[in-house]
């Protein structure tokens, strides 16, 4: 019997967090970065360091949105009204 291996899922948080480490080391301003490319869909704006560009790609732009926005909204004691 053969055994396959899934690889780890990783989940949008895990995603944004290893391309904010990312983009700091490479002396990236990280928020001005990923909003460009939330913004414009370029890649571009994503260093291929550590490869943060393949990693965030395969996250859709909305689910990143979505993530951020529910972050800030827990951030800010929103959700326990």
């Amino acid at each position: 019997m053969f055994r396959v291996e899934k690889e780890p899922e990783t989940g949008v948080k895990v995603v944004l967090s290893t391309v904010y480490e990312a983009l700091t080391e490479k002396g990236y301003n990280p928020i001005s970065q990923i909003v460009g490319y939330i913004m414009s869909g370029d890649p571009t704006y994503i260093t291929s360091h550590n490869n943060a560009r393949s990693l965030l790609m395969k996250v859709e732009r909305d689910e990143l949105v979505e993530e951020l926005l529910k972050q800030y909204i827990r951030s800010n004691g929103w959700d326990q009204k």
